[in-house]
């Protein structure tokens, strides 16, 4: 490959990394991708490439349903709930976030619904709602016709809908929280904790097996509550907190020393803390971790 075909690749790798978590809700994985993208696209004749760019987005969208193929078989096995890799947004890794939708398309929330979604209906609903493509170029990169690409975006639309909750508060107002939360949490005030969650609150961790995390979904406030004013007298013991953003959103990570030990992400609605995401499988945590580290 010239440097400047080279050069020419680099242009595009940030959305195509973008489109490859989208539709993998892996970090490392994208990452693999998108170089997998490069390799075909330096050891293709560039004569037949009129539009690289929609090219570079076919490749890596029917590289990444190859790997959701594997991955729900992988995910079966899972030990614990299953969440997304965290990635940190501040750089704008994932592409400008200024309006709450753009936050709400990246959230571990949404990455999470996505997850019901077949791979081809997960596909057309990130090249539609991501990416702004339009049925005709859908149908181009997946191989379908444009009504079934209509047909499969309207039923992706309503699975994924069902639950959806977005974002209704600011950053700032979130930001807000989470400090409220962090301070009450590592105090072990219950009460303080309380106040801060919703009636409904649910505390999700994924562990992967790897490492201590809850096995089940913790439901409710008094649950959430007195887990975590237990976890701050045994687990919290030692480590060092910092405030991050993390998939357009502020969360909380835990660091031991150097190590990255967990990232805590939150749903925020009126006003209230309505769902926690904790990711500690070491295995998810190495690209988020980096990020912070060059913070």
């Amino acid at each position: 490959m010239t440097s400047a075909t080279a050069e020419e690749f680099e242009t595009h790798r940030p959305r195509l990394f973008g489109l490859a978590y989208r539709l993998l809700g892996s970090a490392e994985e994208a990452e693999d991708t998108v170089q997998d993208a490069y390799l075909r696209f330096s050891g293709a004749d560039r004569d037949t490439i009129e539009h690289p760019s929609a090219w570079l987005a076919k490749v890596v969208t029917n590289l990444c349903l190859n790997r959701l193929t594997s991955a729900r078989a992988r995910r079966e096995r899972y030990v614990g709930p299953w969440l997304p890799e965290p990635v940190a947004t501040s750089d704008g890794a994932l592409g400008p976030l200024e309006a709450a939708e753009q936050r709400d398309a990246v959230s571990l929330a949404m990455l999470v619904l996505l997850e019901r979604l077949t791979p081809t209906e997960r596909a057309v609903y990130v090249l539609r709602e991501a990416f702004a493509y339009g049925h005709r170029e859908i149908a181009e990169a997946l191989d379908l016709t444009e009504a079934n690409s209509r047909q499969l975006y309207r039923r992706a639309v309503r699975r994924v809908g069902e639950d959806r909750s977005r974002f209704e508060s600011t950053p700032e107002r979130q930001e807000e929280l989470v400090r409220s939360f962090l301070t009450a949490a590592r105090d072990g005030d219950l009460s303080g904790l309380e106040k801060l969650l919703a009636a409904d609150v649910v505390w999700s961790s994924d562990g992967g097996g790897k490492v201590s995390a809850a096995r089940r979904p913790i439901e409710g406030r008094e649950k959430v509550s007195r887990f975590l004013a237990g976890a701050s007298r045994t687990f919290l013991a030692g480590v060092d907190f910092t405030l991050a953003e993390v998939n357009g959103s502020a969360a909380v990570a835990v660091w031991a020393g150097d190590t990255l030990m967990t990232v805590m992400a939150f749903d925020v609605r009126d006003g209230l803390i309505g769902h926690v995401r904790a990711v500690a499988n070491p295995d998810k945590l190495e690209f988020v971790g980096r990020q912070l580290a060059r913070a």
